[in-house]
């Protein structure tokens, strides 16, 4: 797996370099955002790891005209701004996950083995979350044995969820990837059908698998005994 990192500091970018290598991942280091770009637009990586205080154009810069042009390559924000709005606007301008400084490198590596699942999701035919599967083909959703009959757009907006599970997702983020760009952001529309998700995925008394991130959003539980990997309908 290829790792670019943008890091503006030499040495902090030498050490998550150094570390990421004895992970087993090929990594590349942009000093600035401009280079970062360049080098974007030469040959595909797997994931981006990101920091926001660049020397020429910001991270948020970056991450805008990277999403333009690719909108499926994880990018994961590294930056000291770890107040609320600069976490949203990294988020709502398409950044996979957001990770303050300063980090405990475990989690760092936790969080890419997290997003490069997520990549293999896009890919699968079945999606798998604890018990809960979606066919892709079939357009199939059970919850252990029990099949969940949902519409269209319940069964796009479980996907969303799914292919993004254990992260928050703001309300701006899952109308846009669900209903589109050109939707009412002000509509309540993303509330109103996780209501009817959870009435057909949970069972009563049960603490529901949707969960409600205050000031976030909603994120999808992943179950601690859960692989949260999908199978891709072709077991191995």
């Amino acid at each position: 797996m290829r790792v670019l990192l943008v890091e503006d500091e030499a040495r902090v970018a030498s050490f998550i370099a150094k570390g990421l290598e004895d992970s087993g991942y090929v990594t590349e280091v942009a000093l600035d955002g401009r280079s970062a770009l360049a080098r974007l637009r030469e040959e595909p990586v797997d994931l981006v790891l990101l920091d926001v205080g660049l020397p020429d154009i910001d991270g948020f810069q970056v991450l805008a005209e990277f999403r333009k042009v690719n909108q499926t390559t994880p990018v994961i924000m590294l930056t000291a701004r770890g107040d609320v709005p600069s976490r949203v606007r990294g988020l709502d301008l398409g950044a996979d996950d957001y990770l303050p400084k300063p980090f405990d490198f475990e989690e760092l590596l936790a969080r890419i083995r997290a997003q490069l699942r997520h990549v293999r999701q896009a890919q699968a035919s079945v999606l798998q979350v604890g018990d809960v599967t979606l066919d892709l083909k079939t357009r199939q959703v059970t919850r252990g044995e029990r099949r969940v009959d949902l519409t269209t757009r319940e069964f796009a907006l479980l996907e969303f969820l799914m292919r993004h599970a254990g992260q928050v997702l703001t309300r701006s983020q899952i109308l846009n990837g669900v209903w589109g760009y050109g939707f009412d952001p002000q509509s309540n529309v993303v509330d109103v059908y996780v209501g009817y998700l959870r009435g057909k995925l949970d069972r009563p008394g049960e603490e529901s698998l949707i969960e409600t991130v205050r000031g976030g959003g909603y994120r999808l539980r992943v179950p601690l005994s859960s692989a949260a990997e999908p199978s891709s309908g072709a077991k191995s």
